[in-house]
C-alpha cells in the first residue's frame, strides 16, 4: 500500500533530511496510517471488498519499540485500528540472510531500514545487522502476543509467494463468524503490557501481509 495523500511526501522529505526527531516520525508514521485507514480500508472494506495490506500497524510499532519509545503511547496512538483476519509474518532466518536479499535486489542500503539513526555501527553493514536482529527480537514476541501465522521467508521466492497465495485464499474462503461484524482494536493499550508485533512487509524483510473482511458499524444520522 502506497503511502497517504495527507502525509506521505513529507514523510519522504523528512527521510531524505534526516533531521526530525524520534517522536515526530513515529507521529508522521502514525497520520499516514489513520489516513489510509478511513479513506482508503474502511471505505473498501464497507463496499464489501477484502483489504489485503503490505504492512499494517505492527511495522510501525517494531519500529518504534527499536528506537526506545514508549510500548504503552505508540499503542495507544493505533489503539484505533480494527483487527485483521489474518496476519501473515514471514520470517527470515538471521540479519545475516537479509543482507543476501538486498544485494540482490541491486538496492543499497536504506538509512532507515539500517537503524543508522539510532549509531548501531561504524558502517552501513554493522548497524543493518544490529538493527535488524533488534527488529526480528521484537517480531518473534509480537508473533506470539497477536498470533501471527509465521511462514519460513529463508525459502526462495517462489516458494514463499505460493505459499502465501494458499493461506490468504484460505482466509477468504473461510466463512465469516458472527464476531466478523463487530471490528475490535488492533492493540491492547494497557500500559503494562510489554511492546508490539509487526506485518505487512515486516521481513525482517520479513513482510506481513493482513487481510480485513471486518465490516465497521455504520454511524447514526443526526436528524
Amino acid at each position: 500500500m502506497t503511502r497517504s495523500v495527507l502525509a506521505g511526501r513529507g514523510i519522504k522529505e523528512a527521510k531524505t533530511g534526516h533531521t526530525l526527531g524520534r517522536l515526530t516520525m513515529q507521529l508522521f508514521y502514525a497520520t499516514d496510517f489513520i489516513d489510509r485507514l478511513e479513506n482508503e480500508m474502511l471505505p473498501a472494506l464497507r463496499s464489501g471488498f477484502i483489504v489485503l495490506t503490505d504492512r499494517y500497524i505492527y511495522s510501525a510499532m517494531a519500529r518504534a519499540e527499536v528506537r526506545g519509545i514508549d510500548s504503552a503511547w505508540i499503542r495507544s496512538i493505533y489503539g484505533m485500528s480494527i483487527v485483521p483476519d489474518a496476519v501473515f509474518y514471514l520470517r527470515i532466518q538471521s540479519a545475516q540472510q537479509l543482507v543476501g536479499r538486498v544485494l540482490s535486489s541491486g538496492r543499497a542500503f536504506d538509512y532507515w531500514e539500517s537503524g543508522m539513526d539510532l549509531h548501531l555501527g561504524e558502517d552501513f553493514y554493522d548497524s543493518f545487522i544490529e538493527y535488524q536482529a533488534r527488529m526480528l527480537k521484537v517480531f518473534d514476541r509480537m508473533s506470539i502476543e497477536y498470533g501471527f501465522h509465521i511462514m519460513n521467508a529463508s525459502r526462495s521466492v517462489r516458494s514463499v509467494a505460493a505459499d502465501l497465495r494458499r493461506s490468504v485464499a484460505k482466509v477468504i474462503d473461510e466463512p465469516a463468524s458472527p464476531g466478523d461484524a463487530t471490528p475490535q482494536p488492533a492493540v491492547k493499550t494497557k500500559s503494562n503490557t510489554p511492546g508490539p508485533k509487526a506485518a505487512a512487509k515486516t521481513s525482517r524483510k520479513a513482510a506481513a501481509g493482513s487481510k480485513s473482511k471486518a465490516k465497521p458499524k455504520p454511524r447514526k444520522r443526526r436528524r
